[in-house]
């Protein structure tokens, strides 16, 4: 459990129980306790047309070029409803890192993704919540 809250991960990260969860870049030992049902893979796969292809993505990076790559296809794989979360090592893990929240919203806002909410997963890491704009999600 990160941060003062006392509150489990997957709350905080709002994944419900038979959530489709893709982790991306996950470090090593990287592990929570999911809800009931909760069905996680580590690759993305296609997208069904009439589908998104998970409910929640959890996208660890340290390079801004990854977000700027991948942040379209992530996007679309939670369309219309789902959300992407975009991971970056604290400032006070001291991991190398060209990756904020400032960045994130560089990267996320001109597509139509907007960031609301911004919490610690774990002692390394902290993570921004995107989701769709509601004009966008058609």
């Amino acid at each position: 459990m990160a941060g003062y809250s006392g509150t489990p991960l997957a709350t905080k990260l709002g994944i419900k129980p038979g959530d489709r969860v893709v982790l991306l870049g996950a470090p090593t030992g990287f592990d929570t306790v999911w809800p009931e049902g909760v069905r996680i893979r580590t690759r993305l796969g296609r997208r069904a047309v009439s589908a998104p292809a998970a409910d929640v993505i959890l996208f660890f990076t340290t390079v801004r070029a990854e977000i700027e790559k991948q942040i379209e296809r992530l996007g679309e794989a939670v369309r219309p409803n789902g959300a992407v979360w975009i991971g970056w090592p604290k400032k006070a893990s001291r991991v190398p890192t060209e990756v904020n929240d400032h960045v994130v919203r560089d990267v996320a806002l001109p597509l139509g993704l907007v960031d609301t909410k911004v919490c610690a997963i774990d002692d390394t890491w902290t993570g921004t919540k995107l989701v769709w704009r509601r004009s966008a999600r058609g």
